[in-house]
């Protein structure tokens, strides 16, 4: 036991103070970060929307997140990361907080998007943020850490949230996801002043390649469109399957979506730290991913046992474990090449599309087709993601191009 413990810990040496930092900035954001598991079921139950409404208000919500997901690109690569991280986390913190005393559709449309769209400008500028502050050797472990933060947070979240909806409101969770938001800034700002702050892989690049140009790496991205398409099902219409269906409460809802985050927590830098010393490329290891994540939703047409819903999210959560952070790793090491602000906003943009469109995709059919319709659908979608990427991968092999 002690020689396993000691063995977990060895994972992650080497990695630098500054992305521990990171590390803890996202993890007190990510505690916050409640609200949005339980957002379907707060305009379901709490303002009374029909699930079509819900659908159309998470599509705002995607559409915030692509427009967000693009202007963070464009001012990280013209302002710096370390701007618009702090500039987005405090001004989301205000705008949730406001969050709450919107209760039309149309507000909540443009509420919803307005938030998304300052707070999304934070993830390409947290991306280039941790390539500079990461040896290039620790870049996959460096980006398991931040996950693990994400994660460590998203277990405590969705817990925590469920106890506050029982004992108070939904509204108390707005509050805490924006105090959340202003606390993280403060951190920020105390601890990765940029002038403290060690850089440990400058990437100077005069004549940087578009990514736009860059068709391998367009491809993987309409793979991960796919794969966030599925992966988003967990966000909204899982949980609302999870009430109607099986009929757990918001606690228990809350309970099975934090056992995600504290399974990631425990084996994932483990299981991306053997993965990496393996022969596996990355793009093969995120057709696992893929693959795992499409069965996680099969499997809930197998039987009526409720069990199966902790089936299922052990599944997702081991083809996550496996998918993201080698996803993210293939992008950081093509954003070397370009402008990276460009390449990090286009691999943000992917998941941003699948936001407008899985959320809603999901909440549509499960109303007309209902859920065992939707899960076999949903499965597809991950079988031809999972085609993609065997199939990019198979052709970057052959040209040896593959990173």
């Amino acid at each position: 036991m002690k020689t396993l413990f000691n063995n977990y810990l060895n994972t992650f040496k080497g990695l630098s103070i500054e992305i521990w930092w990171l590390a803890l900035i996202t993890l007190i954001n990510r505690a916050g970060t409640m609200v949005i598991p339980f957002l379907s079921l707060y305009l379901k139950e709490d303002l009374h929307f029909t699930v079509g409404d819900v659908g159309w208000i998470m599509s705002a919500y995607g559409l915030g997140s692509v427009a967000g997901s693009w202007l963070g690109g464009k001012l990280t690569d013209q302002i710096g990361y370390y701007k618009v991280m702090v500039r987005s986390l405090l001004s989301t913190g205000v705008l949730f907080i406001a969050m709450q005393f919107l209760n039309t559709f149309t507000s909540i449309c443009i509420g919803i998007f307005l938030v998304m769209l300052v707070a999304d400008t934070f993830r390409p500028a947290m991306f280039v943020a941790l390539n500079a502050y990461s040896k290039p050797e620790n870049k996959i472990r460096s980006l398991t850490l931040i996950r693990l933060a994400i994660n460590l947070g998203f277990s405590a979240g969705p817990a925590i949230g469920g106890l506050i909806i029982t004992g108070l409101s939904y509204s108390g969770l707005f509050w805490v996801d924006g105090i959340t938001c202003i606390v993280a800034t403060f951190v920020m700002i105390k601890v990765l002043n940029p002038k403290k702050a060690k850089v440990l892989d400058t990437i100077e690049n005069d004549n940087p390649d578009s990514a736009y140009n860059d068709k391998a790496f367009l491809v993987f991205l309409i793979a991960m469109a796919l794969f966030g398409i599925v992966f988003l099902q967990y966000f909204s219409t899982i949980t609302i399957y999870y009430k109607d269906v099986h009929i757990l409460s918001e606690l228990e809802i809350g309970l099975l979506l934090g056992l995600n985050g504290f399974i990631i927590f425990i084996f994932e830098m483990p299981l991306i730290k053997w993965l990496e010393d393996s022969r596996h490329t990355k793009l093969g290891l995120m057709f696992a991913g893929a693959v795992l994540t499409g069965l996680s939703l099969l499997v809930l047409n197998l039987t009526s046992w409720t069990g199966v819903l902790v089936v299922g999210m052990l599944l997702m959560t081991f083809g996550e474990m496996v998918a993201f952070p080698f996803s993210n790793a293939f992008a950081v090491e093509r954003a070397k090449k370009g402008n990276q602000g460009e390449y990090m906003a286009l691999y943000s943009m992917s998941f941003s599309i699948a936001h407008i469109f899985g959320h809603n995709a999901g909440l549509q059919m499960t109303g007309k087709l209902g859920y065992d319709s939707t899960w076999y659908i949903i499965t597809a979608i991950a079988f031809v993601c999972a085609l993609i990427l065997f199939t990019l991968n198979n052709r970057l092999k052959a040209k040896k191009l593959n990173v």
